[in-house]
């Protein structure tokens, strides 16, 4: 059962009375995320896109197998103090986390939320922390730039165009120790969640992730505020996870539309992890690790030196396959919010 001070707000949201501490966690990137303006606070930087695979999709596999691996080391603890696993990332049958996760012989809840699957997982994490199932559940997910593209557009070989509209997937993994207690040296804790709804606008353009997802940021951030009675100003910040420049401004219109204005409070993680001026990403990053390795490399470091008290992570996703676009079916968007605040 629920602690009594955890509870149902509004239509789609939970606080959580007492919060869920993430004690810890881990961030891997691969080489051009290393070269982009967070460079310096990424965990680990790959010389190697590989990572010592023989192919893209085992590449991937080591990401969330040394990403979990890395914050335990930095937890001080082993694998077997982790009661639950949450794991998923973008490819058919989310085998970059059953291959790579094979090995810790922990109970696994796998998950798809395409590029929103960070928060899907923390919220679930929470959930089971909260409701007294776990005592530390470990949270992680993945993308890899050359898997994405073979999974969902082109091989590499192809040599394809990309439109401006397009974003960069990126090469990289998070982890996230969560615990019902809190330790020395906890990152933030969670005290609120609003699980999205699927949120179609008919967009059939699946190189202009941006624009599928933004009515799905718009509509659980809006749901999120009426949920609890609160202002976009209550947040230091709200950022959203794989919009890029061309779903920032989407998203920016569309809740003006609803009277709600975060202009000034707004950041994307697609945006953050590379310079627009230098790196060729055109509309910036994306997939299930731009929010995951964004989160624990930039933003809770906001949080632990309290530059930031509160804020808003809101990591989108796009609910597409090879087989529902090549039927001619639009792309609809997810996007889950988790509150995050300075311990």
């Amino acid at each position: 059962m629920l602690q009594e001070n955890s509870f149902m707000q509004g239509k789609q949201s939970i606080g959580l009375g007492t919060p869920v501490y993430i004690r810890q966690s881990a961030s891997i990137v691969g080489k051009k995320e290393g070269q982009g303006p967070l460079g310096k606070l990424f965990d680990v930087i790959g010389e190697d896109d590989m990572f010592g695979g023989s192919c893209w999709e085992e590449a991937e596999s080591t990401l969330q197998k040394e990403a979990v691996w890395l914050v335990l080391q930095k937890a001080g603890i082993t694998i077997d103090e982790v009661r639950y696993l949450f794991a998923g990332d973008l490819l058919g049958q989310s085998i970059a986390s059953s291959f790579g996760l094979s090995t810790y012989g922990t109970a696994l809840f796998g998950l798809y939320g395409a590029c929103s699957t960070s928060a899907l997982s923390l919220c679930l994490g929470s959930i089971c922390v909260a409701g007294g199932f776990a005592d530390q559940v470990l949270c992680v997910t993945s993308s890899h730039f050359a898997s994405a593209e073979k999974e969902f557009r082109f091989p590499l070989d192809y040599g394809n165009q990309r439109p401006l509209s397009a974003s960069w997937t990126v090469t990289g993994s998070g982890a996230f120790l969560l615990a019902k207690k809190r330790e020395k040296g906890t990152r933030a804790m969670i005290t609120g969640l609003t699980p999205g709804r699927i949120v179609d606008f008919g967009i059939k353009d699946s190189m202009n992730m941006g624009a599928c997802m933004a009515p799905a940021a718009a509509d659980t951030i809006d749901r999120h505020l009426k949920d609890f009675g609160r202002t976009p100003e209550y947040y230091d910040k709200i950022i959203t996870g794989d919009l890029g420049s061309v779903g920032q401004q989407a998203l920016i219109d569309l809740l003006r539309e609803k009277n709600t204005d975060i202009s000034q409070l707004h950041t994307d993680c697609g945006i953050e992890i590379y310079d627009s001026g230098t790196q060729d990403t055109h509309a910036g990053g994306s997939g299930c690790g731009c929010a995951a390795t964004v989160l624990s490399a930039y933003i809770l470091k906001n949080l632990e030196e309290k530059i930031w008290k509160r804020v808003l992570f809101v990591p989108t996703g796009a609910l597409l396959s090879k087989t529902s676009f090549n039927e001619g079916k639009s792309v609809p968007g997810i996007a889950h919010g988790v509150v995050l605040e300075a311990v």
